[in-house]
């Protein structure tokens, strides 16, 4: 698997994925007061398949995490990892998980 730094890049409201310097994804989101709304997730294609969406999920909800905050999982990527990785569902009120069939 290919080495994946993740950062933060608040002025695009987005986490960017690098392999060896080359954007591979991202994630955009919108923060808000006590959450963050995360709204698309996109892995580039030459990187599909190089765990690069999940290395980005996992990255942002233990981020969300160690800040405090809720997520809204309004990207239909992000919700559906968080279907998989139950350990994560918690990040999510339950009106939402409803919301978003978590």
């Amino acid at each position: 698997m290919a080495d994946i730094k993740i950062t933060n890049q608040p002025a695009q409201h987005r986490y960017e994925a690098h392999i060896e310097g080359q954007l591979a994804g991202y994630c955009e989101y919108n923060l808000l007061s006590e959450a963050v709304m995360f709204t698309h997730t996109e892995v580039l294609p030459e990187h599909e398949g190089k765990g690069v969406g999940s290395a980005i999920a996992r990255h942002v909800l233990d981020e969300a995490r160690a800040e405090g905050k809720q997520v809204i999982p309004v990207c239909q990527f992000i919700a559906g990892w968080i279907r998989k990785h139950r350990e994560y569902a918690e990040l999510v009120r339950p009106d939402v998980q409803r919301a978003f069939k978590i």
